[in-house]
């Protein structure tokens, strides 16, 4: 069902997209740029295809507490039961989003919603692939107390869709309605690395809870957010992406000393390390003033790399349409073929000349499944004429790419690629 609804949803997210960029264009303001807009965009991409397998995991892992250990039978046929089960979730949610920035493994799952130095609507969809490892356990204390499995679907559905629209700049102070639920002035405050933001207003629905437990603060004219994490990420890979604060973590457990630290080091706070760790391999400060990661990317690129994304995310639309009825091999490598086709449009945005040969790679290999399956993933036999055109489309893009490629003003380098 939610695949079902973040479908029907999407157009609904695009055309507040070009709504929210209409408007800042009209006050004269930047809050868009493409490359990072695409990798966003990809990620949320990404979330949706774990998600598919993922749900097996946390749903079946609810639904069999549900049945087994359940205190007490609560019905979904009552109006109170949806009304306590969306503040229930809201509440486990917010001890979720604050373990997210006090633990560091769970840190290193919610860090993709908080990497883009941007802050719009394409933020909003920017989501871990792998929250669902852990993330289900915060949520348990509603399967013990009843809460039916479809409730639990529905209300998560609604909290998720609820924050979408408190990622932008364009909405600004909201009266009463910032002191009592999360609204776009508070969670601005929760994405900035400013130290007095650091931290702060963990609320999904309500800040109530934020007021609560004191983690609220309000947002301060004075000193604007600054948007982004103190280890900026600096590329524009997916994968990379979701697992950079991973492998820095794992790579900090492997040079520690101790063996307690080895483990300290995934549930410490993030930032930590262990001090003989930080000694031998210093890590530079953190600098707000830093430069903001957006390697130049000529229009022809640009354009290239909207018109390649519009088309894996029609791809990844039709994934979560057949992922009612395909069988799992099959659904699992149209998944492989999509992930990896993001993270080669990705490497392409960041202007790095290996990007062109990956994207090249790609669109060969694009090219082939038509012509040798006869049809596309989940749609065999194919007529003819349309297997040539699903092959056409790819060969067609090589050639633009091609092109891009060979007319791309020359590196300082020497070397002739896409300027970055």
């Amino acid at each position: 069902m939610q695949e079902t609804i973040i479908t029907w949803a999407t157009p609904a997210f695009f055309a507040l997209i070009a709504l929210e960029l209409l408007v800042a264009k009209w006050r004269g303001r930047v809050v868009y740029h493409s490359s990072d807009a695409i990798n966003s965009l990809a990620l949320g991409v990404i979330s949706q295809i774990v998600a598919v397998f993922g749900k097996l995991l946390s749903f079946g892992i609810y639904a069999w507490c549900v049945e087994r250990i359940a205190l007490f039978h609560l019905q979904a046929d009552r109006a109170w039961v949806w009304v306590t089960g969306l503040l229930c979730y809201d509440f486990c949610y917010y001890w979720l989003h604050r373990a997210g920035h006090e633990v560091n493994i769970l840190w290193a799952a919610h860090v993709v919603h908080h990497q883009s130095e941007d802050y719009n609507l394409t933020t909003a969809l920017r989501q871990t692939g792998s929250g669902v490892l852990l993330g289900w356990l915060f949520y348990l204390p509603m399967a013990v107390a009843g809460y039916p499995l479809e409730v639990f679907v529905v209300v998560a559905l609604i909290d998720l869709l609820y924050q979408f629209w408190v990622h932008t700049e364009v909405i600004g102070r909201l009266g009463w309605f910032d002191r009592v639920f999360c609204s776009p002035s508070n969670h601005r405050a929760h994405h900035a690395v400013n130290d007095k933001y650091l931290d702060r207003n963990y609320g999904g629905i309500l800040i109530l809870w934020d007021h609560l437990f004191g983690t609220f603060v309000e947002e301060d004219d004075a000193d604007p957010p600054v948007f982004g994490t103190r280890s900026p990420l600096r590329s524009w890979n997916p994968l990379w992406a979701n697992a950079e604060v991973y492998w820095a973590t794992a790579k900090d457990a492997w040079h520690a000393r101790r063996w307690r630290d080895k483990l300290l080091v995934w549930i410490k706070p993030p930032g930590w390390r262990p001090a003989d760790v930080a000694e031998r391999f210093p890590k530079p400060a953190f600098d707000i003033r830093r430069g903001r990661y957006l390697p130049p990317l000529p229009r022809g690129f640009t354009a290239y790399s909207l018109v390649q994304f519009a088309l894996l995310l029609g791809m990844a639309v039709q994934f979560l349409d057949l992922a009612k009825h395909l069988p799992a091999a099959a659904l699992a490598g149209y998944a492989v073929f999509l992930v990896l086709s993001l993270t080669a449009l990705g490497t392409l945005t960041e202007g790095r000349r290996s990007g062109i040969g990956w994207e090249l790679a790609r669109l060969f290999a694009t090219a082939l499944v038509p012509p040798l399956t006869g049809g596309w993933f989940g749609l065999p036999h194919l007529d003819v004429r349309m297997v040539a055109a699903l092959a056409a489309v790819p060969v067609l893009s090589a050639l633009v790419l091609g092109w891009l490629a060979l007319s791309a003003p020359a590196r300082a380098d020497g070397g002739k690629a896409v300027p970055g």
